[in-house]
């Protein structure tokens, strides 16, 4: 999984986070600088998609880790039964809005236009530490899996940041034009 940005890429990230993408953009055609906006837009939601299926294994991992826990503390937890594991499961994959931990909590209106990319790379990277069955991993090997998607999810979340700044950016022109005048909603609508 490749997420840093590559110089001369043409991931949609790569060309967002290039030098000169969000330069000068008051001298940017309006059609093209909302083209750039919306790439940038789509790019946050993308990124925060993958974010947050590495966020879901996360959480799995470190309720495997919180119960093994229990365990050492003398605490019998026994054998799950498959309700009490479904129960967990829904628990840990449930989207409570923002984390207090990640995230700005912007409310964003497209949706994740590279599922599938995103989908194999997050699966890829669970894969490489076998986090898909953390039950089958050893104490070494559960802090091993947790350390390598934290920082996996790290490296999304501080591109998500850039991405935002360069979205912000370009919408505060989007909005000064149309709050002087230099573009109207009926030109956009028009096709002008």
């Amino acid at each position: 999984m490749t997420l840093q940005p590559q110089e001369g890429g043409r991931r949609p990230i790569d060309r967002i986070l290039a030098p000169g993408f969000a330069d000068d953009v008051t001298a940017l055609d309006f059609a093209e600088l909302r083209s750039r906006r919306h790439l940038a837009e789509q790019e946050e939601v993308d990124l925060s998609y993958a974010r947050r299926l590495l966020q879901g294994r996360l959480d799995l991992l470190r309720a495997e880790q919180a119960q093994r826990a229990t365990a050492r503390d003398g605490v019998d937890v026994g054998a799950r039964t498959d309700a009490e594991i479904a129960r967990d499961l829904a628990a840990v994959l449930a989207d409570h809005g923002p984390r207090a931990d990640h995230g700005l909590g912007r409310h964003l209106t497209t949706d994740p236009s590279r599922v599938g990319e995103h989908r194999r790379a997050a699966e890829q990277a669970v894969d490489d530490v076998a986090a898909s069955n953390p039950a089958s991993l050893d104490e070494a090997g559960l802090a091993a899996a947790i350390a390598h998607l934290g920082e996996l999810e790290h490296a999304i979340s501080e591109n998500r940041h850039r991405v935002q700044a360069i979205m912000d950016l370009l919408t505060a022109e989007v909005a000064r034009r149309y709050r002087d005048g230099e573009a109207r909603v009926e030109d956009v609508l028009s096709g002008q």
